[in-house]
């Protein structure tokens, strides 16, 4: 797949923006970084889609910023030269396709039934935009789809929301959702980007779910940790069960039968989506430790930050 695209499945929410006026581009675009969401599609409905699209790009260059609705091989070319790094249409014009592979730059053009995905085939697309995503059959219609269809991936765009993101991100095929309930454009033209950092922040959160998974106490030694894991048992019925190198009592006391990581030991959280939270939390201006990542082969289901917190190793698992 190719690389802006696997950025794109790192970050997991592509914002869709519609900007009148590109004095709110700057703003906008540090309000979706800060909220943990450094992406846009901007779209090409207005007038002030380019200008938006170059205000953001050379503003902040860490940003994956992208043109949407785009119609026209014009509107190729303006996307490109203002610094788009993808192209997203609402439906799939074999012309603009081409266009757009001959100028190198990565398009997910509309999809909604299997006559659309076999076009897509045949002009060598790896992924698709599903669109309108909930009116034209939502995640159970993508399901249908996917299965005569096994590598075509899908980044659904369209009635999607906070209530129904993780329902499509679930599922393996789909390396993105695009919508626009973070970056409202009723807040975008009252200037309240303090509110639209929130929300994104609150998609991201809701696309991650933290939740604390264990906490792990390093002990002395396997009689140690024996008394703390029964200390837990008796006083909460935490019950007690023993492993290789520590002992659980219940799902969230893991007593370490010797000192493990951490100066006091360790905290779990869990997330939905081990890489998209380390892409987030790097984003955010955090390191992870890359030795610690297991299993050493194969897909990541768990890595530490480096840096300790309150003298707790924290490390991250996937749920």
């Amino acid at each position: 797949m190719n690389e802006v695209l696997q950025q794109i499945q790192k970050i997991g929410i592509v914002p869709v923006v519609v900007l009148n006026d590109a004095k709110d581009a700057e703003p906008l675009a540090k309000a979706l970084c800060a909220g943990g969401l450094p992406c846009a599609e901007v779209t090409f409905r207005t007038a002030a889609a380019a200008e938006s699209i170059k205000i953001m790009t050379e503003k902040f260059p860490n940003m994956l910023v992208g043109a949407g609705t785009v119609l026209t091989t014009e509107q190729v070319d303006k996307a490109i030269a203002s610094g788009a790094k993808f192209i997203v249409s609402p439906g799939l014009n074999p012309k603009i396709v081409k266009y757009c592979q001959e100028k190198g730059v990565p398009i997910t053009p509309g999809t909604a039934n299997p006559s659309d995905i076999e076009q897509a085939l045949e002009l060598g697309l790896e992924v698709v935009k599903f669109f309108p995503a909930e009116a034209a059959g939502g995640l159970k219609m993508i399901k249908a789809m996917s299965a005569p269809y096994v590598n075509m991936k899908f980044m659904p765009t369209g009635g999607i929301g906070a209530n129904n993101l993780n329902e499509y991100l679930d599922f393996k095929k789909i390396i993105a959702c695009g919508g626009s309930w973070m970056v409202k454009g009723d807040l975008v033209a009252a200037g309240k980007f303090d509110e639209i950092e929130v929300l994104t922040r609150e998609a991201v959160n809701t696309m991650l779910g933290f939740e604390l998974k264990h906490v792990g106490i390093n002990c002395a030694d396997e009689n140690e940790a024996d008394s703390v894991a029964s200390s837990f048992d008796q006083i909460f019925g935490f019950a007690k069960k023993a492993g290789n190198s520590s002992i659980f009592a219940g799902t969230a006391i893991e007593a370490m039968k010797a000192p493990g990581a951490g100066a006091k030991g360790h905290i779990a959280i869990q997330t939905n989506y081990i890489e998209r939270a380390v892409n987030y939390l790097e984003s955010q201006g955090f390191a992870f430790d890359y030795d610690s990542v297991k299993p050493k082969e194969g897909p990541m289901k768990a890595i530490y930050l480096k840096e300790e917190i309150g003298g707790f190793a924290v490390h991250l698992v996937e749920k």
